[in-house]
């Protein structure tokens, strides 16, 4: 799948002129969200359904005090159950219309997740440097998500990269800096809603863009999240996944 992501033409040209070829009203109604999540779909990245924010600004799940709503899978074999298949995602987007939606990374993308004014000073330097950038996310709760390469496949499973704590939904808190998503994470994917008044997750940067080596953006990434932080930056370990 990476060598899809690598190119200009393919799939990925195929669904950004399919995506603005859409008449306006598809593209940011009702027809939006299954339309965006098909386009994630595919260009290879693996989705399954997540909790929504309710009314009262609580997540969709039943857990008391849940520590990450609606930014979590509905279920716990989201790993085996992400899927790229049109045909599935249509379903679970008609059927579970207030679902947001999650990509596992790890398999085909990693995602590089930084706080957000520090993502966007990153984003400026890489783009006037002309370092290519592929697919970025913003969240309305404050970080900026940059879509890359795996560092590992499937198909090569010595190589995989796997998530550490540091990079891992469930301890997001506690990692203001970078946070490395790959084998074992996952974030959501645009669109997606959050707890409070029009809070979201959409692209600001768009599929169009193919994914590029993460190791391209990292050193710009830990530099300005080190000043973010009041730190040095140590290129060698920051948010560095660890192998096993």
């Amino acid at each position: 799948m990476s060598a899809e992501f690598g190119g200009r033409t393919g799939r990925q040209g195929k669904i950004s002129q399919w995506l603005r070829g859409r008449r306006p009203k598809e593209a940011v109604g009702d027809d939006g969200r299954e339309a965006l999540l098909l386009a994630a779909a595919g260009v290879g990245l693996p989705l399954a359904p997540a909790a929504y924010p309710t009314a009262d600004f609580r997540c969709s799940c039943d857990r008391v005090g849940c520590p990450t709503p609606a930014r979590h899978p509905l279920s716990f074999a989201w790993q085996t159950q992400s899927t790229t298949d049109r045909g599935q995602i249509e379903r679970w987007a008609r059927h579970q219309p207030q679902a947001n939606f999650i990509t596992a990374t790890g398999m085909v993308h990693d995602v590089l997740d930084v706080p957000l004014d520090v993502g966007r000073e990153a984003l400026e330097r890489l783009l006037d440097a002309g370092i290519e950038v592929g697919p970025v996310a913003e969240s309305d709760d404050g970080r900026l998500l940059f879509f890359t390469l795996t560092r590992g496949t499937p198909e090569d499973e010595d190589e995989w990269w796997p998530c550490e704590l540091d990079c891992h939904p469930e301890t997001m808190d506690e990692h203001p800096g970078l946070r490395w998503h790959c084998r074992g994470s996952y974030v959501l994917v645009p669109p997606a809603r959050l707890p409070g008044d029009n809070q979201s997750v959409h692209w600001v940067r768009g599929l169009e863009h193919p994914l590029p080596d993460p190791l391209t953006l990292l050193e710009v990434l830990t530099d300005a999240c080190a000043r973010y932080i009041g730190e040095e930056p140590d290129h060698a370990n920051a948010a560095w996944p660890s192998r096993r």
